[in-house]
């Protein structure tokens, strides 16, 4: 017995790192899983981007847990794309339980050097993604009326904010907002809204080598980027997949419009 048993979960950026440890975490949980990702690159970035086959994989990884998974390729800029795929994904699996705003994008430069486009980018992924994330979902959470939890994977960024990356800070700082509106909003229907905010992951994103390139070039940033347990200097994926299964399970049935830090000490110094 898990303790997500007969739950769906939707999950955005799930193609590879977070995204597919949620997914193969709460399969092990005994959730299914919707499981969504551009399998692009929206804007040239620092790091490579997901591809299809990564999305198929996830699923895969996710029925070898004897789970059913439903895969979309998706942009979380795009409301009629993702209004099909949790359609799609909630009729083929039974409904809707949990939804994990995963997807989002990071890059690095001083705010009044930064292209238009890169500004844009990252606004509308991560933060108007997340509320379109959560405008499709929330619908046939309400109509079947059995409650549920929305997770919005944010960042120390959206606590504290990060040198280099006014952008990335300004949509996580915003999500927390997204966040705590959704839970009183949502409060009536059982649907409970909470933020995570993890700090380094070794994933991709954090081997992008614009990250060292900034710090060389302005080492005074270095302090805001410093944590508390620092060995190793990168969390997990699972890490903070453990923080996902907790708010989405009843184990924290009375926790709503939080901000949950899994960051290693770095918004205590």
């Amino acid at each position: 017995m898990g303790v997500l048993d007969g739950k769906v979960v939707l999950i955005t950026g799930a193609a590879r790192a977070q995204g597919r440890s949620h997914a193969v975490r709460v399969a092990m949980e005994g959730a299914d899983v919707i499981a969504v990702d551009l399998c692009a690159a929206p804007i040239a970035l620092g790091y490579p981007p997901a591809t299809r086959d990564e999305l198929e994989e996830t699923a895969t990884l996710v029925e070898k847990h004897g789970r059913r998974a439903v895969t979309a390729v998706a942009d979380v800029r795009d409301q009629a794309a993702l209004d099909s795929a949790v359609g799609r994904g909630a009729q083929e699996l039974g409904g809707l339980d949990v939804v994990v705003a995963n997807a989002g994008i990071s890059s690095w430069g001083r705010f009044w050097e930064m292209p238009d486009e890169v500004w844009r980018a990252t606004i509308d992924i991560n933060l108007t993604g997340a509320w379109r994330t959560f405008r499709a979902a929330v619908p046939t959470m309400i109509e079947q009326g059995r409650g549920g939890s929305l997770i919005a994977i944010s960042s120390v960024a959206g606590i504290k904010a990060l040198p280099g990356q006014a952008h990335y800070t300004a949509a996580k700082h915003g999500l927390v907002g997204l966040v705590k509106a959704a839970a009183i909003e949502l409060g009536p229907y059982r649907i409970r809204a909470n933020s995570i905010h993890p700090w380094g992951v070794d994933t991709p994103m954090a081997h992008d080598p614009a990250v060292h390139a900034m710090l060389e070039a302005h080492p005074t940033y270095a302090r805001s980027f410093a944590a508390v347990l620092d060995d190793p200097v990168l969390a997990s994926p699972e890490d903070i997949s453990d923080a996902v299964v907790w708010l989405a399970s009843d184990a924290s049935r009375r926790v709503t419009g939080i901000q949950l830090p899994v960051d290693m000490g770095a918004t205590a110094v």
